[in-house]
């Protein structure tokens, strides 16, 4: 009987060869060169909502071999601005979050007004609790909640080697380096560009049509 199990077995993988292949080709793309990531939190709207499945481009910045955390070649560089995803030992879970500050920069927060290397961060309104933030040549949407918050400043730290700052766009109703510490560049996963496709679970999880396919800045 165990005889004709094997012999069964191997029958049927030589049947369904092609779709093994296609299917460990598939995770294998998703484990090492791109995935997404479902966005369960507020932590970074306007930029991205509740609902969104992000497109996480994971060879961004290192190439490592299908289902290890062996790094095989180097791709890319971290850059302030870029939308990252976090695999946080300090959290136990996965974040998506912006970096702020790279390894060297000299950062402040004073009233939710960013300082880095001395320049001061310009904020713009754009609607009810939207500011356009300018510095560094970037600009970006954020989100300032007019209730207190404890993270809306921080004395003038310097971002040390292979380690990040990232925050969320919604500035006040984030959990971040502010609270988890400095990110170790070994914890980023990917880089997230766009959207793929959102679902609105305050309307039934029906898809909002202005999301698919938006480009992430």
């Amino acid at each position: 009987m165990r005889t004709e199990a094997v012999l069964n077995l191997k029958q049927s993988v030589k049947n369904n060869l092609p779709f093994i292949l296609f299917m460990v080709l598939l995770f294998s793309f998703r484990s090492s060169v791109a995935d997404w990531y479902h966005v369960p939190t507020g932590s970074m709207e306007p930029t991205i909502q509740v609902g969104d499945r992000v497109v996480v481009d994971k060879s961004a910045y290192t190439l490592e071999l299908p289902f290890t955390d062996v790094v095989v070649a180097k791709t890319g560089n971290i850059n302030r601005g870029d939308i990252v995803i976090i695999d946080s030992n300090a959290a136990d879970t996965r974040l998506i979050k912006r970096v702020v500050a790279i390894e060297g920069d000299k950062v402040k927060l004073e009233n939710n007004v960013l300082f880095i290397n001395g320049e001061k961060a310009t904020l713009s309104v754009k609607g009810h609790n939207l500011y356009s933030e300018q510095i560094l040549g970037q600009t970006r949407t954020i989100a300032l909640n007019p209730l207190p918050s404890p993270a809306k400043n921080f004395n003038l730290i310097t971002v040390p080697r292979d380690h990040v700052l990232a925050m969320g766009d919604n500035r006040n109703n984030s959990v971040d380096s502010r609270y988890y510490g400095f990110i170790p560049i070994e914890e980023i996963q990917g880089k997230a560009n766009s959207v793929a496709f959102s679902l609105d679970p305050d309307d039934m999880y029906l898809p909002r049509k202005d999301r698919l396919f938006t480009s992430l800045q």
